[in-house]
């Protein structure tokens, strides 16, 4: 952790936020375990960041690749192969751009959507499953937490989101 000064907010003291960071960091931990435990109900057919370019694609709609590189935050390129593979596993379509010829736009198939249907259940069973073996006085904690968490990360209120917590833009 850096000596710079502390952010602004509630915590208190250097060993507050210390706290605060590994409490989150352990849970970010079990999340991406979910996450890609998930995956497994489809086997290999696709990895993790090829799964978030089909939940964009569910959220979203047809979307043209550098859209999508950019909500992936990775490069064009990237995108490209990215969307290759996945077109080759007949999980998304390219198509003409009806209204600029010149461009093309991804698409889920009736496949991808299964698998993001379906890693999105199995996702929130799991979740569902843990949060259970929880006291109610410890569920709404975490909710407002998460929620205050979320917010002071500026990630959007759960209406715009997929149901995997990827924004729908």
């Amino acid at each position: 952790m850096s000596e710079g000064p502390l952010p602004e907010g509630n915590v208190e003291n250097r060993e507050d936020l210390s706290a605060v960071v590994a409490a989150v960091l352990t849970g970010s931990r079990l999340l991406v375990a979910i996450a890609v435990r998930s995956l497994g109900a489809v086997g290999d057919k696709v990895t993790l960041p090829q799964f978030r370019m089909l939940v964009v694609l569910a959220g979203r709609g047809a979307t043209k690749l550098v859209a999508m590189a950019e909500l992936l935050n990775v490069n064009p390129s990237t995108a490209m192969r990215m969307a290759d593979r996945l077109a080759a596993a007949r999980l998304i379509v390219r198509e003409v751009n009806p209204r600029d010829r010149r461009q093309s736009l991804m698409r889920l198939t009736a496949e991808g959507q299964r698998i993001v249907d379906q890693v999105t259940a199995r996702r929130g069973e799991e979740i569902a499953a843990i949060v259970s073996r929880m006291p109610a006085e410890q569920c709404r904690a975490l909710v407002a937490a998460m929620t205050a968490f979320t917010e002071a990360g500026g990630e959007p209120p759960e209406g715009a989101l997929h149901s995997l917590g990827w924004p729908d833009v």
